[in-house]
């Protein structure tokens, strides 16, 4: 069993949140993913600026930021993976699905799985791990149907 949860930080309805609960689901089971727990936060550029600023000394909004929690072995002994968190801009949610020419639903699932896999210990600090991170993304962007 898995406990994954969306949470809107926003003072506002994100037509989005439905599709991104099925499709991050979806990649957990197709990842094969059992007993973990993570959240998915969407928030606005002024608070993921802050986060960006505080833990990555980068004084600027970013799109998308994971916090890796596994390490903390404590969480072994409940038989659950406490991977973390990710928190997504929504506000750069919107602006670069206007950038890139594709929809809002696809841009905020993209930045999910993302962050997922950055939270499964994914990188893309060098090209070859880029290739791996980036084609597992497309793949599971694409087998769920979610193509613009």
């Amino acid at each position: 069993m898995n406990y994954i949860e969306i949470i809107n930080n926003l003072d506002q309805q994100i037509k989005e949140q439905k599709k991104l609960k099925e499709f991050i689901n979806y990649c957990a089971d197709k990842l094969k993913l059992k007993n973990v727990m993570f959240n998915v936060i969407i928030i606005d550029n002024e608070q993921i600026h802050f986060l960006n600023k505080k833990y990555r000394n980068i004084d600027r909004p970013t799109d998308v930021i994971s916090f890796a929690l596994e390490d903390n072995k404590d969480d072994l002994a409940l038989n659950i993976r406490v991977l973390g968190d990710i928190y997504i801009s929504y506000d750069m949610v919107k602006k670069q699905a206007l950038e890139y020419a594709h929809s809002t639903e696809r841009e905020i699932c993209f930045l999910a799985v993302h962050g997922l896999l950055h939270l499964l210990g994914y990188d893309h600090m060098n090209k070859e791990d880029e290739d791996e991170m980036f084609s597992l993304q497309k793949e599971l962007l694409n087998t769920y149907g979610i193509k613009k």
